[in-house]
């Protein structure tokens, strides 16, 4: 006996590979945040990040707020003397239309960071609008 199939392998592909590709579109600037964090090259954050862009956390109790040329220059263009020991990870990806939001930790040896991102599509393109954070020093 054969068995009718509700749909074929080839509508599921055509369904899912629209969505994958969304997906992989919006993440691409978390992917060049997360190089830029593992290489220490400047360009990656440029890329990741819109010009317009606010990187904010709180540090001695103190708001703290940079641009994205500030926060880019931070990465000297060598990875850290420790990169062997960080690992860096995505908790969260959630896209909703042109928006989207994710969680991100940086989990270093002496720190623990958790990043919050905003993202748009500007113009057909994936940009990092926003990046709060949080810094957990260890020890």
């Amino acid at each position: 006996m054969k068995f009718a199939s509700l749909y074929e392998p080839t509508d599921v592909a055509a369904a899912i590979l629209p969505l994958c590709a969304e997906v992989a579109a919006a993440r691409a600037p978390i992917d060049n945040y997360l190089l830029g964090h593992a290489t220490g090259q400047a360009a990656y954050m440029r890329a990741a990040f819109h010009a317009d862009a606010r990187i904010m956390s709180f540090r001695d109790g103190q708001l703290h707020a940079l641009t994205v040329d500030e926060f880019s220059a931070r990465f000297q263009g060598e990875p850290a003397a420790d990169e062997a020991r960080r690992a860096r990870r995505i908790e969260f990806f959630e896209v909703s239309g042109n928006a989207a939001t994710a969680k991100v930790v940086l989990d270093y040896p002496e720190v623990c960071f958790t990043d919050y991102m905003l993202l748009l599509q500007i113009d057909g393109v994936w940009k990092i609008t926003n990046k709060t954070f949080s810094a957990a020093p260890r020890g």
